[in-house]
């Protein structure tokens, strides 16, 4: 009977490697083939702003963390006014503000989060700004 141990010990290692290779060949497979950062396009408006309501680096990096704080504090506080950095006063509106100087919606908000995959949860209740239509 200990002999027979011993024949299983191939079955086994190669199951093993079978299993490794299949676990990690997403890994492997997509090695150095990240796509491309997609290029954004800004309306006329966005330009002639030349700024957003905090730093662009910020915004990139935490616009929905933003938009959470101004919900909370539209829906909570009541409060509809956010003061940046600069001084300079906007109103705590995802349609009025961000969607006003971004109405392109398609060529600015969802290029980004279609290249990051995600699917933010404002357009859940927020449609699509109706300027982008004509």
């Amino acid at each position: 009977m200990a002999n027979n141990k011993m024949y299983d010990k191939g079955k086994i290692v190669a199951g093993l490697v079978i299993f490794a290779v299949m676990i990690t060949f997403p890994f492997w497979f997509n090695l150095g083939k990240a796509a491309p950062a997609p290029e954004l396009k800004l309306t006329e408006k966005a330009k002639a702003a030349k700024e957003c309501v905090l730093e662009k680096a910020e915004m990139k990096a935490g616009h929905m963390q933003l938009l959470d704080i101004w919900r909370e504090k539209v829906v909570r506080e009541g409060s509809r006014e956010y003061v940046n950095t600069k001084g300079k006063t906007y109103q705590m509106s995802l349609s009025k503000t961000c969607l006003d100087c971004h109405s392109n919606k398609a060529e600015f908000c969802d290029r980004c989060h279609d290249y990051a995959s995600v699917n933010p949860y404002c357009w859940d209740c927020h449609i699509d700004n109706p300027k982008e239509k004509k």
